[in-house]
């Protein structure tokens, strides 16, 4: 009885740290810093900064509910002022790394809204929430576009990984709120997502009891549950058209992701599957057919006609 007992409590001691250290990793992940993500977007050709500094801009300090203050900025298509994305990024990056989707969407006709997250770049807050809180700071900011712009402006989101899941989580959670959606590389949930990073670097990880714990936590110290960051489960409320994109060969968030969001989502919908790239690669690897896919997306949303549509490297098979 003894042994069973100190058996026990090791394995609780067990759970319990490791239930801390998940914790600790995703609100305090370690943030790539402005230099790092400047040198990987100028060596994949995405960002020059001679013509960055030469574009019309806006710099914009967008309050957050929670207190603190979103920081980013606008880059202007000409003189239009009706047509707006707000572009949403990725855990552990920043504005800069949203450049090559600012670039995309201005070429198409598009002002472009983008900000640091939470606890990311020159925005505030203390910690990291994978989609909780940002989802409400999401909404912040579409409130704002549209007391500066405008309640009739033609508004869509694109979401990277983080940015992704957070867009849904908002659209499907808080409030349909855009026009459209474009979703590249989400997560459906996130306790499934560590269950299945965890199986993939040990044999078979004991979800029990270590995602309880981790889950209390995060509750302890973030103040959610696990279960409250799942756009899997947020989804099916969207009524805008969605556009999801992953690349087959992510592993760092399975394309299965996107698979099962996708098969959730109830009335406009595509869903673009490139067979090369890995996690938020899609567009550097793919970037013409990204570019033509998001564009006559982007057209369907302005004519109000959508298809469903499946496309795996290419190939256009309507479902």
């Amino acid at each position: 009885m003894k042994k069973r007992t100190i058996g026990l409590g090791a394995v609780l001691s067990a759970a319990a740290a490791s239930g801390f250290a998940f914790s600790q990793f995703l609100m305090y992940s370690r943030l790539k810093t402005d230099e790092e993500i400047i040198e990987k977007e100028t060596k994949n050709g995405h960002f020059n900064k001679e013509e960055f500094e030469a574009l019309d801009k806006r710099e914009v300090s967008i309050p957050s509910r929670f207190g603190y203050t979103l920081n980013g900025f606008i880059a202007f298509s000409g003189n239009n002022r009706e047509r707006f994305v707000i572009v949403s990024h990725g855990v552990t990056m920043n504005t800069y790394s949203s450049i090559k989707y600012m670039n995309l969407f201005l070429e198409l006709g598009y002002n472009v809204l983008v900000y640091d997250h939470r606890r990311h770049g020159k925005s505030g807050g203390k910690s990291t929430s994978f989609g909780y809180y940002e989802k409400y700071d999401l909404q912040s900011a579409v409130h704002w576009l549209k007391r500066e712009y405008g309640r009739d402006i033609t508004l869509g989101i694109h979401g990277e990984s983080l940015g992704a899941a957070s867009m849904l989580l908002y659209a499907g959670a808080v409030e349909d709120g855009a026009d459209f959606y474009i979703a590249d590389c989400p997560f459906e949930d996130l306790e499934e997502l560590l269950v299945w990073r965890m199986n993939n670097e040990m044999k078979k990880f004991p979800r029990w009891p270590f995602m309880p714990i981790a889950s209390l936590f995060l509750k302890l110290r973030g103040g959610y549950w696990m279960k409250e960051v799942s756009p899997v489960r947020a989804v099916s409320k969207i009524k805008k058209p969605v556009l999801f994109i992953h690349g087959r060969q992510d592993e760092t968030i399975p394309f299965s992701c996107s698979e099962n969001l996708y098969n959730r989502k109830k009335g406009s919908k595509q869903i673009y599957l490139p067979g090369n790239t890995g996690h938020a690669m899609s567009y550097t690897e793919n970037r013409r057919e990204y570019t033509q896919i998001v564009d006559s997306f982007l057209d369907e949303a302005a004519a109000g006609h959508y298809q469903r549509r499946r496309i795996e490297s290419g190939r256009r098979l309507y479902l």
